[in-house]
């Protein structure tokens, strides 16, 4: 299929064309595997061990994800990640030997509490393309306790702090990304970070095709609602695509509307570790096939990897490790 060139989100004649006709862009989904925060005593199957995540990666990859986001656990610690550039490279290969054209996103804020020369570091693992806050992350969380006989058990944990950002912090991150030659995915919680996005565009180290995945229903970010979405996407810069990853009850509706706004999805149990009220997530790809058949039934095809690959700017070669 030829490449889909970017147009114009907030463009009513366009969306209406597009979806009239049928020719909306392929849907990325991208699969947030497993998180940075909570593990197994929130879900038992959520992957931890490398193992686990491959698994994980190649049956979300077989049902329709072009996109796997990453974080990789730290086997001293396994409800913690780590952002250890060489187990971060062993997981990125062994998800390339199974899933030879996926796009591997890894994150940089592997863990809370990680220092930004941590974060910085991770980057040597050298993904194709890497997570890119557009601000500080307060955060007030709780985390229940890890029994035995999950590795490592521990006590009930309350998180309440803030990993800091400062405009040049984030510039050293997209700079960094730029010399390696790693996409960023700029994640972006509340309109206000525009103004990061419109500042690392003026300096030049960030380069289109654009890319935004909002994160909707985080405890600072803005309110998961219909409206507020539609006010975000108004106000995207020129030659920008966007993903939305809605956190907790929220991932559906708010994967819904992207759906049919023309924008892209993340699902996970990163984000969410139930299916719905009541039932968790038994795998990974289980909401990656929800994705797939709620898309199709609203007439957008899912993209391949080779389309994914085309819209978000990405080499057809996929990175080796």
């Amino acid at each position: 299929m030829e490449n889909q060139e970017l147009w114009d989100f907030r463009n009513p004649y366009e969306w209406m064309k597009k979806t009239a006709t049928s020719t909306l862009p392929p849907l990325i989904i991208c699969v947030a595997i497993t998180g940075g925060v909570q593990g197994k005593e929130a879900n038992p199957n959520l992957p931890e061990t490398l193992e686990e995540q491959l698994e994980q990666t190649y049956e979300s990859y077989k049902a329709g994800a072009s996109m796997v986001h990453t974080h990789t656990r730290d086997p001293e610690s396994m409800g913690d990640c780590t952002g250890e550039p060489e187990r971060i490279r062993q997981l990125n290969a062994m998800i390339r030997e199974k899933c030879p054209d996926i796009i591997i996103n890894n994150s940089t804020s592997a863990a809370y509490g990680m220092s930004i020369e941590d974060r910085i570091a991770c980057l040597n693992a050298n993904p194709e393309s890497a997570s890119l806050n557009l601000g500080p992350d307060m955060y007030k969380l709780k985390i229940k306790e890890r029994k035995a006989p999950l590795l490592h058990p521990r006590k009930e944990q309350n998180l309440d702090s803030c990993t800091m950002a400062t405009y040049n912090e984030i510039s050293i991150f997209a700079r960094m990304m730029k010399e390696k030659g790693i996409r960023p995915e700029m994640e972006l919680y509340h309109p206000g970070q525009y103004w990061v996005v419109r500042d690392l565009i003026s300096q030049g180290v960030i380069e289109p095709p654009f890319h935004i995945q909002y994160v909707l229903g985080y405890v600072t970010s803005i309110f998961p609602t219909p409206a507020n979405l539609i006010s975000l996407v108004n106000e995207l810069p020129p030659q920008t695509d966007f993903s939305v990853a809605g956190l907790g009850p929220y991932q559906l509706p708010m994967s819904a509307m992207s759906i049919i706004m023309g924008g892209h999805v993340r699902v996970g149990m990163e984000d969410n570790v139930y299916y719905k009220k009541g039932r968790l997530l038994k795998h990974n790809a289980e909401a990656v096939e929800r994705i797939v058949r709620l898309s199709t039934e609203l007439n957008r095809e899912i993209a391949t990897p080779v389309q994914a690959r085309k819209m978000l700017g990405f080499a057809q070669t996929p990175s080796m490790y």
